[in-house]
């Protein structure tokens, strides 16, 4: 886990230049790097059916990955630059920036409010791990065309029997809600946006991948590094999230967890659980960044 900075509500920590800006320019290199290739394929033109949705769905461009913050409660000294950027203000001593915490939190408090709710609560529940990443099947159950053009690996036929074969148990409703229509009755529950707090669970792929999101949206409140720590934990669970799909993405390097086979959901419960663990110390490390402390 990162360094992560000095929380709210206490005497900020004053970082000297030399090591504030070293710290920025590791940071700088470590985002070039984890989106290196990305940023190659872009400028051919190239798309990718695993690595895209990085950068799509959280549709976060590569630069907003490079721009370091020190994070909530800490101070940046000979940064005067700083109070010009959006959620600074000039620090108490001369030339130095501190992140503006009452002034974002201030500004869109249903959001900081919901997403220290997402957070917590998903960190305070046990992880469920009876899914078997089956919502990707839930998205194509039945159904003609499909989101990505890759082929599926059983047929439509033999999809459309592997979710008959077992319940659905998806708890997240940004995945729910692109299950198709004949799929949406097979959950073992009906899922709403307005419910999305009750349902999240830390065991849950997509809600892993999430934490890069909350992450962004926080923006300078969270140290930089640990917004790439949740980048890096998204990329790591996308891998998994689409090797355990319908698709046939062998042409593309990534060999299959048969999800439909006890050999392919014991490897995927020993991930997720991984996932899972990585996933829950990360809320807690933005919580503790973000406020203080994690389990308020």
């Amino acid at each position: 886990m990162a360094e992560v900075s000095a929380p709210t509500g206490f005497a900020p920590a004053v970082l000297a230049p030399d090591v504030w800006r070293e710290r920025e320019a590791r940071h700088i290199a470590r985002a070039d790097t984890l989106t290196a290739e990305h940023r190659a394929r872009a400028a051919r033109g190239e798309k990718h059916p695993v690595w895209d949705f990085l950068f799509t769905y959280y549709s976060y461009k590569p630069s907003v990955l490079r721009r370091w913050h020190p994070g909530a409660g800490v101070a940046l000294a000979d940064a005067g630059e700083r109070t010009g950027w959006r959620g600074y203000r000039a620090g108490d001593e001369p030339g130095s920036a501190v992140v503006d915490t009452e002034g974002l939190e201030g500004a869109r408090p249903h959001l900081h409010g919901l997403i220290d709710a997402i957070l917590r609560r998903t960190a305070s529940r046990p992880a469920q791990f009876g899914c078997f990443g089956l919502h990707e099947w839930a998205m194509v159950y039945r159904q003609g065309t499909h989101r990505h053009p890759q082929p599926l690996r059983l047929g439509q036929e033999g999809t459309d029997a592997v979710v008959e074969a077992h319940e659905l148990r998806c708890t997240h409703f940004d995945a729910f809600r692109f299950f198709t229509p004949d799929a949406v009755p097979r959950n073992r529950r009906a899922l709403s946006r307005d419910e999305q707090v009750a349902h999240e669970q830390p065991g849950c792929l997509h809600a892993g991948m999430d934490v890069y999101k909350w992450a962004i949206k926080l923006g300078p409140l969270v140290p930089g590094e640990l917004l790439l720590d949740a980048f890096e934990l998204a990329r790591d669970i996308r891998l998994l999230d689409m090797q355990a799909s319908p698709y046939d993405l062998r042409d593309h390097g990534f060999d299959p967890v048969a999800i439909e086979t006890p050999e392919g959901k014991a490897e995927y419960v020993r991930r997720q659980r991984v996932f899972a663990e990585r996933g829950d110390a990360l809320r807690r490390a933005i919580l503790t960044a973000w406020q203080g402390e994690s389990d308020r």
